[in-house]
């Protein structure tokens, strides 16, 4: 896996994080220091993230190399063999 792509997994494993811890506060209340530390550790571990993925190098995703097509006719002699897909038969024009 590419830098990128594992930066983009944690994200996603804390953002998981965040929603759980969020669940867990409605069933524990907010009112307890064990569940306030566990949000305060949850928020500096997204701001941790977030230095990461700026300071990360960005590198240009490889692009394929283009083909070009000439605008020169192909030789017919190409389709002598091919069907015509339903469009008649060869001394006909389609409808």
């Amino acid at each position: 896996m590419s830098l990128h792509d594992e930066l983009t997994s944690v994200q996603r494993c804390l953002d998981d994080l965040v929603r759980s811890v969020g669940r867990l506060e409605k069933q524990v209340g907010d009112g307890g220091l064990d569940i306030r530390r566990v949000r305060t550790d949850t928020d500096h571990l997204r701001e941790s993230v977030a230095l990461l993925r700026a300071a990360a190098p960005h590198t240009a995703e490889a692009r394929p190399d283009l083909v070009t097509i000439p605008d020169t006719p192909y030789d017919a002699s190409l389709w002598t063999d091919s069907d015509d897909e339903g469009l008649g038969a060869r001394d006909r024009r389609a409808p």
